[in-house]
């Protein structure tokens, strides 16, 4: 589990290797990963787009940006959380995973939250990072 909270708002992530969808001989590897937002704060935010940076073990990035998340824009008051899941094709055994949600407040303010980093390992794989 990986966790980070920024200006009231809490985001969870529980990434997994998942073999039946990877064919590690073909280079193809994947990832699901589950993320919980929580918002501990006191106005209610809605979440508008999200920013990805996807590192590989060979340390090629990529950046994955769009509204919303799963074709969503969940709006979340003071105590509500919002739960969705998503996944990540690799080409190398692992990599990283680092974003952003951007959010607007009911007051106005235009928030950038903070999406832990996490790691994307294959299990039993040696971990090289370049």
């Amino acid at each position: 589990m990986y966790r980070a909270v920024t200006e009231g708002i809490e985001v969870i992530v529980h990434p997994a290797f998942e073999p039946e969808r990877s064919n590690p001989e073909e280079g193809s590897f994947f990832w699901s990963y589950a993320i919980r937002i929580r918002n501990l704060g006191e106005v209610t935010v809605q979440l508008r787009a999200r920013h990805w940076e996807i590192t590989d073990a060979n340390g090629r990035v990529e950046h994955v940006r769009g509204p919303g998340v799963v074709g969503e824009q969940p709006i979340l008051k003071p105590g509500e959380s919002f739960n969705y899941s998503s996944g990540c094709p690799l080409t190398t055994s692992q990599g990283m995973m680092v974003g952003r949600y951007e959010m607007v407040a009911s007051d106005g303010r235009r928030l950038m939250v903070e999406i832990p980093a996490f790691s994307l390992d294959m299990p039993d794989s040696r971990r090289v990072m370049h």
